[in-house]
C-alpha cells in the first residue's frame, strides 16, 4: 500500500477482531445475553479495542486488515492516537483498552495501583482505573466497590492474615444500565451474574486480596498479593455507585449524557431515535471510542460507511475530521475518549 493509500484509508473507522480470555470465572453468557460468536468452552472476556501485549487487536475488515492496532499507531503516530496521547506515538502502549466481562462466576476481590503506585512498584505498565458498564444483572446481583465503614490499613492486613477479607468489604447491588467508575486504589470485584464493558487504562497489572478459597486451573490456590496490594489501596475514600448520568447535549432526536470522567478517559452515552443523526469531528486532539450497545447504526465519513450492531466496537482515528452518525434503529451506543488537560 502507498504512503497516500495508507493516509486515506486511515480516514475511516477502525474494527478489530476479539480476543477472548478463558479464565475460570467466565461462562457462556457473551453468547446467550449479548449475541456474540465464541469459540467453544469457557470465556471470560472478549478484549474489543487493545494494545496491550497481552490481547493484541487485529483489524478484521478493510484495507489494514490483519494489521495489529500497534502496529497502526507505531505508523500513524497522532494522526491515529491524537496529540492528547503523544506518548503512544513515540512509544507508550495505546492509552485504552476496551472489554466485554462475563461474570458466570465470582471475579477475586482485588486492587490496581494508579499510574505513581505502578512506577514505584516496577510493574512495567501504567496504573489502572476502569469504568463499567452494567449490560446484564442477574436479580440480586452484587459487586464489590471500595471498604466497609472503618476498615483502615490495619484492619485490613489483620484480616488478610485470619482469611477474612470478605467481612470488611462494600457490597453494592447492581442492576442493566448502571455505570460504575473504579479509581486505580479502589478494593473491588464482580461477583456472580454481571456482564458488563469495560474501559480502562492499558494495563493488566492486579493485585489480588482474596479469591473466595477456590482451586486455579491446576488445582491450586491462585497466588495472593497482599503486600502489594496494602501499598496502593485508596484507604477512607468511596466513590459513588452508581454514577448518575449527567446530561451534556441533545439535538433532533438525539441527546449525549457523560458517564464517567477521570484524568484518563471521559465516556458518553449517546441515544439516538431510529432515522436521526448525529454530526461530529475530530480535529487531531483525541481519537474516540464508538460502541453499538444496542440497535444500528453506520458511521460515514466524506468517502466511507461503516456499519456497527451491537455490541460491537470502532475506533475512530483522530484525524478523521467530519463523520456523521446514522441510526438504523433505535440506538444506545457509547462515546469514548481522551480528556483535555486543564
Amino acid at each position: 500500500m502507498s504512503a497516500f493509500a495508507s493516509a486515506s484509508a486511515l480516514a475511516a473507522p477502525l474494527t478489530f477482531a476479539p480476543v477472548f480470555k478463558d479464565y475460570l470465572w467466565g461462562g457462556r453468557e457473551l453468547e446467550r445475553r449479548l449475541g456474540r460468536t465464541l469459540p467453544g468452552g469457557v470465556v471470560a472476556e472478549s478484549w474489543e479495542i487493545s494494545a496491550h501485549p497481552a490481547g493484541l487487536s487485529i483489524v478484521d475488515e478493510g484495507p489494514f486488515a490483519g494489521r495489529s492496532l500497534a502496529g497502526l499507531v507505531a505508523e500513524f503516530g497522532t494522526r491515529l492516537t491524537g496529540h492528547r496521547a503523544a506518548a503512544a506515538a513515540e512509544g507508550a502502549p495505546f492509552p485504552l483498552l476496551v472489554k466485554l466481562l462475563d461474570a458466570s462466576h465470582a471475579l477475586s476481590v482485588q486492587v490496581h495501583p494508579d499510574d505513581v503506585g505502578a512506577a514505584a512498584q516496577r510493574t512495567g505498565e501504567s496504573g489502572k482505573t476502569e469504568w463499567w458498564q452494567i449490560l446484564y444483572a442477574r436479580p440480586g446481583a452484587q459487586i464489590i466497590h471500595g471498604l466497609a465503614p472503618g476498615a483502615d490499613r490495619a484492619t485490613l492486613a489483620a484480616a488478610a492474615k485470619r482469611g477474612r477479607i470478605q467481612d470488611h468489604l462494600r457490597r453494592v447491588p447492581v442492576q442493566a444500565g448502571d455505570s460504575i467508575l473504579v479509581p486505580a486504589g479502589t478494593v473491588h470485584g464482580i461477583l456472580s451474574g454481571v456482564v458488563l464493558v469495560e474501559i480502562q487504562q492499558c494495563s493488566d497489572t492486579t493485585w489480588r486480596l482474596f479469591d473466595w478459597n477456590r482451586a486455579g486451573p491446576d488445582g491450586r490456590p491462585r497466588e495472593l498479593h497482599i503486600e502489594r496490594a496494602l501499598e496502593v489501596i485508596r484507604f477512607g475514600e468511596q466513590e459513588p455507585v452508581p454514577t448518575p448520568p449527567r446530561p451534556r447535549a441533545t439535538g433532533d432526536g438525539w441527546r449525549i449524557d457523560q458517564l464517567a470522567r477521570c484524568d484518563h478517559f471521559v465516556v458518553e452515552r449517546l441515544e439516538m431515535a431510529a432515522g436521526s443523526r448525529l454530526d461530529a469531528h475530530l480535529d487531531g486532539a483525541s481519537f474516540e471510542i464508538l460502541g453499538v450497545l444496542g440497535g444500528r447504526a453506520a458511521v460515514a465519513t466524506t468517502a466511507t460507511r461503516t456499519t456497527l450492531d451491537g455490541v460491537r466496537f470502532a475506533l475512530l482515528p483522530a484525524a478523521l475530521g467530519d463523520f456523521r452518525v446514522h441510526a438504523a434503529t433505535d440506538l444506545v451506543a457509547l462515546r469514548a475518549r481522551l480528556p483535555a488537560r486543564d
